[in-house]
């Protein structure tokens, strides 16, 4: 990785040998010194048990817009799957899309075309070559979907401002820039000083 002189990007971890030295799938191996498991959050359900509702490899569904499971919509709802997006306000839209559903306030469209714009959704994923895993994770496509969440429920879309920032944030994380938050001001986007400080202050609010 450019940032860093001791750090290489490898496949997936094949296994861990009896000798301690790391076999990863491509099949290159390490010795190790300390193994750090990151993760990230693995969805589990042990309390569900039904038809056609499934979590593999990390992908919860199907379920249209990363919410209802079309077979059992609007009784079954999930809130709060989607990461790499603007989290909190992420979950307060979907649960006022919950809300409005159960009221009746706002209408889901058929299990036929619930399960359509899933299929459509894993086939773009597919063709892009993004994992299963990756299936909630919204990432360039977060502001989209957080606009269409407040267009179902009557809320305003969200602000430039936000876009900008988490943009910004997101990239900067990406490219491990430990130093992002001291160097926006000195960015070559044309932006003015007081604007820049602005969306710093901005910035270290939602982070």
């Amino acid at each position: 990785m450019a940032l860093y002189q001791n750090v290489w990007i490898h496949a997936e971890v094949d296994c861990i040998q009896d000798d301690g030295k790391v076999r990863f799938a491509e099949g290159s191996v390490v010795d190790a010194d300390v193994i750090l498991y990151c993760t990230g959050y693995r969805y589990h359900f042990p309390f569900l048990d039904l038809d056609g509702l499934t979590v593999d490899d990390n992908r919860v569904g199907p379920l249209y817009k990363h919410v209802f499971p079309p077979k059992y919509a609007p009784n079954l709802s999930f809130v709060g799957l989607p990461v790499k997006t603007i989290v909190f306000q992420e979950l307060e839209q979907e649960a006022k899309w919950v809300a409005a559903v159960l009221s009746g306030r706002a209408t889901l469209p058929s299990e036929e075309d619930m399960m359509a714009s899933v299929r459509s959704h894993y086939q773009l994923m597919e063709e892009a070559g993004r994992p299963k895993r990756h299936t909630h994770a919204l990432a360039a496509q977060w502001a989209e979907h957080m606009n269409w969440l407040a267009d179902q429920v009557g809320e305003p879309p969200v602000e430039p401002w936000k876009c900008e920032v988490f943009d910004k944030v997101l990239a900067s994380i990406l490219a491990l820039d430990e130093a992002y938050r001291d160097r926006w001001e000195q960015e070559e986007d044309g932006g003015s000083s007081g604007h820049q400080e602005g969306i710093r202050i901005r910035a270290s609010s939602i982070m």
